[in-house]
């Protein structure tokens, strides 16, 4: 497979600019997406209105629009100097071809586009004076604003980056520019938004601290994101043989080029590596590093390297900042997200460990160029879990050949991240609502147990996911059919969907019994009820009759 770097280098942490027409809802939308992604915001012609002590209107009444364009051309020159922010533009401050370039050079455009009668509405209702449309009775108004219009479409619709904002809400709107970017902020438990108009205002909150998500060209930027982040060095790098034959030095070349001293940590790829023996290696490398209290680690690999890493991180001098920087598809839509760190014990996945959330998850899709064609099919799993827990168009999006499913797959990573995301933000420590990521996991977990690990996390995290499927059937949760529709997708990236006969029941279930979901005696289930919903903490009586 191959996708391109160029492509998925979006927005990494510069400033996004929302542009349109006017009364497409720009500074609304605006506003809402700073917030959410705890950025800066700022509206340019408020901007140049507070530079001048004017008015826009006053502006273009006393000096004309050449003097105010010339004021604006100034205050895009400043605004791309940022190092990150949301930037709501005015309606024509990109029709200068100069000012486009700077823009498009200084981070990504996103033009929000509605329909000529919304526009319309808007416009109409708002008492705000719009000077290029002035203060004239309606219909003449209406007469201007179409005339406006219909010169400014073939503009607005040469940018790439477009969303229709009719019949949605400004916070469905900056919550869907967000995963067109590939940008998110996970927010600490009790974080409340912050605000203000400089870099980084509004970054210092209330309550544990929130991390940033980001979907874009990720290796070679990794010192500088460290640098914004007022993250400090030393930094181990915690990695696996495969991955560090790949991007070890690409990733030490950018920490180092922003002047961190560096070591790296490999070990052995796979889950066999997910042990407590492998966590106090890991403590004793940060000593022989000399990482302080202030010191960082990054994981760079694929599940297994970003559980360690965050646990070694999360109990090494009390907890010390990492970074999650995920190379397989199963760790950039499930594992690197919440906070969750661990190891495994003889009896059973993930039976230690401890909430520890990173300094930033830094997703990079081009390292999926060289992962092999069976852990991609492998992560698929996931993809498509997330889609039957909340997002039935990534679902139908993840329904093709693994040959198809390729084309997409970055829009498939970036929704399935924002479904997670979702579902963490409203249970960041796994108080109820989170327990619907486990949907597939609990009979899946058993199932990858019983085989030794030889069967792959996702393999069978897709038995899991039809076996479940088929029980919620059974206790008439799920209507008939749904259990064959997910298999149905899973066949089609070539995912196993059925328990292997020659694994024991007993065997299965013993294994779910010391599963971390248990409460008490009782093994609670995630069980699907149709595509983009599942209900959580679900007790089924009389499972070994039911499960086969």
């Amino acid at each position: 497979m191959k996708i391109d770097q160029a492509q998925s280098a979006k927005y990494f942490f510069n400033p996004i600019f929302l542009y349109g027409p006017p009364g497409s809802g720009k500074t609304s939308v605006g506003r809402e997406l700073a917030e959410s992604l705890a950025l800066p915001f700022i509206d340019l012609d408020r901007m140049i209105e507070e530079q001048t002590g004017n008015s826009i209107p006053e502006i273009f009444e006393q000096d004309g629009e050449a003097k105010f364009r010339v004021l604006e051309k100034k205050a895009i020159q400043e605004v791309t100097k940022l190092d990150w922010g949301v930037i709501a533009l005015g309606g024509g401050a990109l029709l200068d071809e100069r000012n486009r370039d700077e823009v498009r050079e200084a981070g990504t455009n996103i033009v929000l586009g509605a329909s000529e009668q919304r526009i319309i509405k808007r416009l109409t209702e708002d008492k705000k004076e719009r000077p290029l449309i002035g203060a004239q009775d309606r219909a003449t108004a209406i007469s201007k604003l179409m005339i406006l219009l219909a010169e400014r479409a073939p503009h607005y619709a040469s940018f790439e980056n477009q969303i229709e904002t009719d019949k949605k809400t400004p916070t469905e709107i900056a919550w869907e520019t967000q995963v067109e970017v590939g940008a998110f902020y996970v927010r600490g438990m009790d974080a409340s938004p912050g605000k203000g108009n400089l870099p980084g205002a509004g970054r210092n909150r209330r309550g544990p601290p929130g991390y940033d998500v980001r979907v874009a060209c990720a290796l070679d930027n990794l010192g500088e994101a460290l640098r914004l982040h007022s993250m400090a060095g030393p930094i181990v790098i915690v990695t696996d043989q495969n991955v560090a034959e790949h991007y070890l030095s690409r990733v030490e070349k950018s920490l180092q080029a922003e002047g961190y001293v560096t070591r790296a940590v490999i070990i052995p790829p796979g889950e066999g590596s997910k042990t407590i023996k492998m966590i106090a290696h890991l403590w004793e490398a940060f000593l022989g590093a000399g990482l302080e209290r202030g010191s960082s680690v990054i994981a760079l690999g694929g599940g297994v390297v970003g559980d360690l890493a965050g646990f070694a991180a999360a109990t090494y001098m009390r907890g010390i900042s990492w970074v999650n920087v995920p190379t397989s598809l199963l760790a950039m839509v499930d594992a690197s997200l919440g906070g969750k760190t661990g190891a495994d014990l003889p009896q059973g996945k993930n039976l230690v460990g401890a909430f520890h959330a990173p300094k930033m998850v830094l997703t990079d899709p081009s390292t999926l160029n060289t992962l092999p064609r069976a852990e991609v099919r492998s992560g698929m799993a996931e993809v498509i879990k997330t889609g039957v827990i909340g997002d039935p168009g990534l679902f139908d999006l993840s329904r093709n050949n693994l040959e198809m499913v390729e084309q997409d797959l970055e829009e498939m990573i970036r929704r399935a991240i924002a479904v997670k995301i979702q579902v963490i933000e409203a249970d960041p420590y796994e108080g109820g609502l989170r327990a619907v990521l486990n949907l597939g996991h609990t009979i899946g977990h058993a199932v990858e147990k019983v085989s030794n690990y030889q069967l792959r996390h996702g393999e069978a995290v897709a038995i899991g996911m039809v076996a479940e499927a088929k029980l919620a059937e059974r206790i008439g949760m799920a209507e008939r059919g749904l259990a064959d529709e997910i298999a149905d997708a899973c066949k089609l990236v070539d995912l196993p969907v059925d328990i292997p006969q020659s694994f024991i029941r007993e065997d299965i279930l013993e294994a779910m019994k010391v599963d971390k979901k248990r409460q008490g005696a009782k093994v609670k289930f995630a069980l699907p009820v149709k595509i983009g919903e599942v209900r959580p903490g679900v007790e089924v009586s009389d499972l070994e009759k039911l499960l086969w």
